[in-house]
C-alpha cells in the first residue's frame, strides 16, 4: 500500500538523523544520559551480566547505531515490525534521559522539554502502530487459532464419516466380523 511506503520513511527520518547526530557528537548525549544511567545502574547494575556495557559513552553510541539501523530497516520496509519495536525500545530511555521536564526549574525550559517529551510519546505511539501492522494479513496468533479451528473441524468431519460408514454396514456383515466393528 502506498500509505505504508510513504509513512514508514517519514517516521524513520527522525531516528536516522538522530542516530547520525549521536555518532557525530556523542558527548552532549552522554551528559544527558548520565543521570538516567546512574539511577538505573544503582538499581540493577549488580544483576547485569559482565558482558553488558555500562559505560555511558558506549551505550549512547549503541543507541545511535540502533536508531540508524532500525530506522533504515523501517524506511526500506525490511522487517518493519521488528524495526519499529527496536526503535520503541530505543526511544523510551532516550526520552526519559533527555527530556526530564519535571526536573527543570526555568518555566521556559520546562515548557520546551515538555513539548519534546510529548513529541517523543507521540512518536512512540506511531512506532507501536507500526509494530502491530501486518500489511492487511492476519496476525500469527489469528492464523494459529484458525488452524486449530480448522483441525478441529477436520477431526469432527472425519469422525462423522467413519461413524456413518460403520453404521451403514449391514447387520449380517457386522455379525460376521464380530467384535472388530462394534455395533
Amino acid at each position: 500500500m502506498i500509505l505504508r511506503r510513504l509513512a514508514r520513511p517519514m517516521l524513520a527520518t527522525i531516528f536516522i538523523a538522530g542516530g547520525v547526530n549521536v555518532l557525530r557528537a556523542p558527548q552532549a548525549h552522554v551528559e544527558a544520559a548520565k543521570p538516567l544511567l546512574t539511577d538505573t545502574l544503582d538499581k540493577v547494575g549488580d544483576k547485569l551480566p559482565a558482558q553488558v556495557p555500562t559505560d555511558p559513552a558506549t551505550l549512547v553510541k549503541i543507541d545511535g547505531a540502533v536508531k540508524i539501523g532500525a530506522g533504515l530497516a523501517l524506511a526500506l520496509g525490511k522487517f518493519p515490525r521488528l524495526a519499529a519495536l527496536l526503535l520503541s525500545g530505543s526511544l523510551v530511555p532516550t526520552t526519559l534521559a533527555a527530556h526530564r521536564f519535571w526536573e527543570e526549574k526555568d518555566p521556559e525550559e520546562r515548557q520546551r522539554q515538555q513539548v519534546q517529551f510529548f513529541k517523543n510519546v507521540s512518536l512512540l505511539g506511531g512506532l507501536l502502530l507500526a509494530s502491530a501492522d501486518t500489511h492487511g494479513k492476519p496476525s500469527v496468533a489469528w492464523r494459529a487459532k484458525r488452524a486449530g479451528h480448522d483441525l478441529g473441524d477436520w477431526i469432527s468431519d472425519t469422525t462423522d464419516t467413519v461413524g456413518s460408514a460403520v453404521s451403514s454396514v449391514p447387520t449380517k456383515a457386522k455379525k460376521a466380523v464380530g467384535n472388530v466393528i462394534p455395533g
